[in-house]
């Protein structure tokens, strides 16, 4: 089965390269992108919270980055959400909605509509209001990205009106959370069964994507939980070095309840339409054949010290030279390459996005 995968997305990728020059194929005019999420999507917000303690505004974070600055991306450049603005064809990915404020004025209204979408992710945050906070402190969880949301759609509502709301219901809505949730649980050695957590989980979901629905979103592009289990933190973690395969049964049955999920709110409201990852198998048929995707280290980070350098990444930190050949990073999150990688599958397919891709997704009328 797994054999079978890979060879399928070989063939994409293939059909990737046909098609990309940076994907200079025909795009779609999509109106914005506003985006949830913790770490993996964030472009900047945790830097903008008094005593966040998930930060990656320091080296040797950002040191592919233009000018090798740390922008607060976790990832040494660009990471997937910046892909993905690229191939739905624009220039940048949105920014931080914590960016647009102003202590006297509150939000610029205008860099909003100029912006061609905002990003409302927050690394350490979860589905979950108390996830990250404890950890982490400051974080905006998913909930309070709503909210921000909320306050952008009045903006556009004010200064555009009707015209403003139908581009809202054109654009396009990236989610990728729930690995923090996962973590956490783990971490506190809490003894609700894993049927009753992600039951939580989904529960509280789905309410957010409820809010975001009643609020004019009609288009989601959802990442779902990797294989948390194999990140370098959780490889020095195990006895052996081995992947934890609690953690990622957790990660598995969270993409089968989102599926449900998903349909439900699909048939509920016709409008709504979404395409749906599977990061999990993704990720993990990179991690059994790494050179059958251009990576040589799928275990190890890229930065970092100690065993899988699972410490934290610091500029004191130990750091590969080849980053390109790098599956992670740091201990949790991917490298721009793998990142790269990510976002041509979910825009292109290869049989992890259903029910249709991401590019597809765009380019309903």
């Amino acid at each position: 089965m797994a054999q079978s995968l890979i060879s399928v997305l070989s063939l994409w990728l293939v059909v990737f390269l046909g098609c990309i020059g940076l994907l200079e194929c025909s795009q779609p005019t999509l109106p914005a992108i506003y985006v949830f999420g913790d770490s993996t999507v964030d472009v900047g917000t945790n830097q903008y919270l008094p005593k966040a303690e998930a930060r990656a505004d320091h080296p040797f974070y950002g040191i592919d980055f233009p000018h090798s600055v740390a922008t607060g991306r976790f990832s040494n450049g660009l990471n997937i959400v910046d892909y993905l603005a690229k191939f739905l064809g624009f220039e940048l990915s949105p920014p931080p909605f914590l960016s647009l404020l102003d202590k006297k004025e509150g939000i610029y209204g205008k860099i909003i509509l100029l912006s061609k979408g905002v990003n409302f992710a927050s690394g350490g945050s979860g589905i979950l209001d108390e996830t990250g906070k404890r950890k982490w402190g400051n974080v905006v969880a998913l909930g309070d990205q709503v909210q921000q949301f909320a306050r952008v759609h009045d903006i556009i509502s004010k200064l555009q009106g009707e015209g403003g709301l139908a581009n809202i219901s054109k654009s396009f809505f990236l989610i990728s959370v729930g690995s923090n949730d996962i973590f956490e649980h783990f971490l506190t050695n809490q003894s609700t069964s894993a049927k009753h957590f992600i039951a939580t989980l989904m529960s509280t979901y789905e309410s957010r994507l409820r809010n975001l629905i009643d609020l004019g979103a009609k288009r989601f592009g959802i990442i779902s939980v990797p294989p948390v289990g194999c990140v370098p933190l959780v490889l020095n973690s195990t006895q052996d070095g081995s992947c934890s395969k609690p953690m990622n049964q957790y990660a598995i049955l969270f993409y089968k309840a989102l599926q449900g999920v998903l349909l439900k709110l699909s048939a509920e409201c016709q409008e709504m339409k979404y395409a749906l990852a599977d990061a999990y198998t993704m990720t993990t048929l990179i991690i059994k054949d790494p050179k059958q995707f251009g990576f040589e280290e799928a275990t190890k980070a890229c930065c970092g010290k100690g065993n899988f350098n699972a410490e934290p990444c610091t500029p004191e930190s130990d750091l590969c030279k080849d980053r390109d050949v790098y599956l992670f990073w740091d201990q949790y999150h991917p490298t721009q390459a793998a990142s790269h990688l990510a976002a041509q599958t979910l825009h292109a397919g290869g049989g992890f996005v259903a029910p249709m891709t991401f590019g597809q997704l765009a380019s309903l009328a």
